[in-house]
C-alpha cells in the first residue's frame, strides 16, 4: 500500500515532540511508499509567508525545513496533472467544496493512494481511503 501525507501530518513531523503514534507509523513505512502533493507544498509556503509578518526568524527556520522536505521527497512529490484536475473539478462540484483537501483527495484517488491525515472528516465525503496515524 502507498500513502499520500496530508499537510497536517507533515507539520506534525516537523515538531520537536511529534505525536508518538505518528512517529511509529511513519517509521514502519518503506520510503518508496510515501508521497506528498504539491498542494501541501503550497499550504506550507502560505503558512511560512503568513508567519513571516510576525516572526521572520521562525519563518526562515520553516523555510529551511521546507527545502529539506523538498529534497527528501523529491520524485515523490506529486504534481496536479490533468486527470487530477478533472477529478478535483468533479468532486468539488459534487461536494460543493473546492478547497485544498479536495485537491489532495483527487490526487490520492487518481494515484490509488491512501490519504494519511488527522482530518478524516475532511476527506470522508470524497471516497478516498483515509488513515489516521494520530489514533493509537
Amino acid at each position: 500500500m502507498s500513502y499520500l501525507l496530508d499537510t497536517v501530518v507533515l507539520s506534525e513531523l516537523r515538531k520537536s515532540n511529534p505525536a508518538a503514534s505518528v512517529l511509529r507509523w511513519i517509521r514502519a513505512q518503506k520510503s518508496g511508499q510515501i508521497f506528498i502533493s504539491v498542494v501541501s507544498v503550497g499550504e506550507i509556503e502560505r503558512g511560512i509567508e503568513k508567519i513571516r509578518k510576525s516572526d521572520s526568524a521562525f519563518a526562515d527556520k520553516l523555510g529551511r525545513w521546507l527545502e529539506t522536505l523538498l529534497t527528501v521527497y523529491g520524485e515523490h512529490i506529486l504534481p496536479v496533472s490533468t486527470p487530477i484536475a478533472r477529478r478535483w473539478g468533479s468532486l468539488s462540484a459534487k461536494l460543493g467544496n473546492d478547497g485544498a483537501d479536495i485537491l489532495i483527495a483527487a490526487t490520492a484517488l487518481t494515484h490509488g493512494l491512501t490519504v494519511v491525515t488527522r482530518n478524516v472528516k475532511h476527506f470522508a465525503p470524497t471516497g478516498a481511503q483515509v488513515l489516521n496515524p494520530f489514533e493509537p
